[in-house]
């Protein structure tokens, strides 16, 4: 297929744009979207599904565009070799509250920042920056594992390696686990911290065999995975902390282009009252300067004035760098793409753009989710499924077990469940986050949505199934892994016929006069030519006569007029082998 042939369609398109998209007449679009149950207006929003449809009955080829993804307002960059230069690489602390995430943080800076925050939340930049062994590495300090997540959801590609702190005294918790499996879905390496060394119960040796339950096993017991054992209290081991996230990172061989138009990623952004909108951003590539002209999403700006992590006025920023920065219309979310344009009308032009494309997806978003059980055959069948994410809640440890062991029994040679979280409780913002980063659903057993959760999932079209018998969770799975697997093709006999004489028509070609020795020979069927016990050909019958008459099926021990598709050279004593095949449905074995 030409490219040319290809149509890009905007998503969350009105009824009137896909008609325009598609070169077909309104009323006809409509009409179809009524054949397919769906009544709509000519300016009512489509859903990707309802787009991607209508483009298959007006035997279009589409790729359907998302404002995260249009090349035209994110372009993708190219940098020459000679360009790069090594960045510093960029970690994220994370772990179970109470553990010491933010004092070994602390501890690092060498500041006493924790002693100033209120009820153990995170209040700065959100990121900082230390020299260590000459080189500088950059810590992200976001305030939970849903921060993380939703730039993943967004798809920004922020951490290089993610820090799990684990306290000796008190081994894995809930949020541990949720830590893990939030690093583990973004595919960024690990580095386990044992902290709080110096305590009395301290247990360094509990924490790893804990860890290695969760995949996760140190590289002193043969595994893949750095432990170090750190104090943030005596600061015990911040030195070997320090030294293997540089070997770990340099392995990754991280470079940006620092000469170049910059663009970074919110960290995090706040309203202040007396600074108006003040937007945390880690520079990724080229370098911001005072006075550019920015777009994040759908706002923009101009940089009226920078900060680094310790509240310095800069005037530059590299890749690498995490700067606090004044000047923009809003307050953009975490995860948006920040980027230097020509000017500000330029900004503001891309700004209104991206703001009226998110609004019409998000009408969108509601009317089609982004995957449920009902879609999954139709995913696989496009080939983009083959994995069925999972985040399974439950509201005792042995539910959520039996749960378990009754998915692991689930046949999974060719279809995979992927259980991306597992925990005990209430459907919290973190469960949402997780599944809609990795295009999954939430299974819920007798618990329910807590807090945002549920708005949350309406917003990300993240799909809660909630079940209070496991049978039925397990069967609804089976049925929807049923449909992931590719439909097998079937082969029925329906006759054979032997070549007895041959016949030259010029307009025609070829006639074989032939009898049918078994079964019947249809007119369009499809047909073997086999000579001396070898298949010659594969085709289909494309005439059939009887006594100069059209005949739509002949059955044995008849005479027939055959014509082949597309094959001339046949012999008498070849023998016409008639079959059908169709598609069967296959059954989890």
């Amino acid at each position: 297929m030409e490219a040319t042939d290809l149509v890009r369609v905007n998503s969350g398109s009105t009824v009137k744009d896909v008609a325009e998209y598609l070169g077909a007449p309104v009323p006809e679009v409509i009409k179809k979207l009524m054949m397919l149950g769906e009544m709509a207006t000519l300016t009512q929003t489509l859903s990707d599904d309802a787009i991607q449809v209508l483009a298959d009955e007006f035997d279009k080829k589409i790729e359907i565009v998302h404002a995260a993804d249009d090349v035209e307002v994110e372009p993708v960059f190219a940098d020459s070799d000679e360009d790069m230069i090594e960045r510093p690489p960029v970690v994220t602390i994370m772990g179970h509250v109470d553990h010491g995430k933010t004092s070994l943080l602390d501890a690092i800076r060498q500041t006493e920042v924790a002693a100033g925050e209120a009820g153990g939340i995170t209040q700065h930049i959100g990121a900082y920056q230390v020299r260590h062994g000459g080189k500088e590495i950059t810590f992200l300090d976001t305030p939970g594992h849903e921060a993380f997540t939703a730039m993943r959801a967004r798809g920004a590609r922020v951490t290089d390696l993610a820090v799990i702190v684990v306290a000796a005294d008190d081994g894995v918790k809930p949020q541990t686990e949720e830590a893990i499996d939030h690093a583990k879905a973004a595919e960024v390496p690990i580095v386990v911290a044992v902290n709080k060394i110096d305590k009395e119960g301290a247990q360094p040796e509990r924490v790893r065999t804990e860890m290695t339950q969760h995949g996760l096993q140190p590289s002193e017991w043969g595994g893949e995975i750095e432990f170090v054992d750190v104090s943030a209290k005596t600061r015990q081991g911040l030195d070997a902390l320090l030294d293997t996230i540089q070997v770990v990172t340099d392995l990754e061989e991280l470079r940006a282009n620092s000469d170049a138009p910059a663009s970074g990623t919110v960290i995090e952004s706040k309203l202040d009252p007396g600074r108006g909108p003040v937007v945390s951003v880690l520079i990724q590539r080229g370098t911001l300067n005072v006075g550019d002209a920015l777009v994040a999403g759908s706002h923009f700006g101009r940089v009226r004035a920078m900060h680094d992590f310790i509240g310095a006025r800069v005037k530059h920023a590299t890749p690498g760098q995490p700067v606090e920065v004044l000047g923009f219309d809003g307050v953009p979310e975490a995860g948006e793409l920040v980027r230097a344009v020509e000017n500000e009308r330029r900004a503001r032009q891309l700004a209104g753009e991206r703001a009226n494309r998110l609004k019409t997806e998000a009408l969108a978003r509601r009317s089609g989710r982004k995957v449920s059980l009902e879609d999954v055959f139709k995913l696989a069948q496009e080939g983009t499924v083959k994995e069925l994410g999972l985040v399974v809640k439950a509201d005792v440890a042995g539910s959520l077990e039996a749960i378990e062991d009754e998915i692991a029994k689930l046949p999974q040679e060719e279809v995979n469940v992927n259980i991306i979280h597992r925990g005990v409780g209430g459907i919290n913002e973190s469960d949402v986050m997780l599944a809609a980063a990795s295009q999954g659903l939430i299974l819920a057993f007798n618990v329910r949505p807590v807090g945002e959760a549920r708005h949350a999932a309406e917003r990300e079209g993240v799909e809660i199934r909630s079940y209070s018998v496991i049978y039925r969770a397990i069967e609804e799975l089976r049925a929807a892994m049923q449909g992931m697997l590719e439909p097998t093709e079937v082969e029925t006999p329906l006759g054979q016929a032997e070549v007895r004489q041959l016949f030259r028509a010029s307009r025609i070609g070829t006639i074989a006069g032939s009898f049918v020795t078994e079964g019947k020979v249809t007119r369009g069927a499809r047909v073997r030519v086999v000579r001396e016990g070898t298949v010659i050909y594969d085709t289909t019958i494309a005439s059939l006569r009887r006594f100069n008459e059209d005949a739509r099926e002949v059955a044995a021990g008849y005479e027939c007029g055959i014509v082949l598709a597309n094959f001339q050279d046949l012999r008498e004593g070849d023998i016409l082998e008639t079959y059908e095949t169709r598609l069967q449905e296959r059954e989890l074995s």
